[in-house]
């Protein structure tokens, strides 16, 4: 039996997908709602665009968009335009993304600046070693090098 052969075949014993509350995604089964890799590098590579057009915008504390941004603020809205919700902190977006590995980490994905247990700092990843981040009080929304070891990547769900 071949996985596409085997959701019908599932979704008849269990005699409503509502039931199993499962979802066919080119032949996977997946939870409804989870993205594939796949289906979430659009989102991602999108937020990395709104996050680019946003070059220039001064830095606000507690400013979400659309003119004025802190870090958070920036990633919120980024993503809010690209069609995902995130919480409103730093901190809460890493608890909130699926961790991933440095060697894993992809255009779009969250990169999430650390001191110990602490998340301090957020920016959307834009390749190359790079981020898009609102940094502080007197700077712009820039293109800027990763500076710091003490990162952790999270992966907007």
């Amino acid at each position: 039996m071949t996985p596409r052969n085997r959701v019908p075949a599932l979704l008849t014993r269990a005699g409503t997908a509502s039931a199993l509350t499962l979802a066919a995604i080119g032949g996977t089964v997946v939870a409804p709602g989870a993205l594939t890799e796949a289906q979430a590098a659009p989102v991602s590579a999108k937020a990395v665009k709104i996050a680019a057009s946003k070059k220039g915008a001064p830095y606000r504390y507690g400013a979400t968009g659309p003119h004025r941004f802190d870090c958070s603020g920036l990633t919120l809205y980024s993503f809010k335009r690209a069609g995902k919700k995130l919480p409103r902190t730093a901190a809460a977006q890493y608890n909130k993304t699926r961790h991933i590995s440095s060697s894993r980490r992809s255009k779009g994905d969250l990169v999430f600046f650390h001191s110990g247990r602490n998340v301090y700092h957020v920016g959307i990843y834009a390749g190359g070693g790079r981020i898009w981040h609102s940094p502080k009080t007197g700077a712009v929304v820039r293109l800027e090098r990763i500076w710091s070891r003490s990162v952790w990547y999270g992966r907007v769900r």
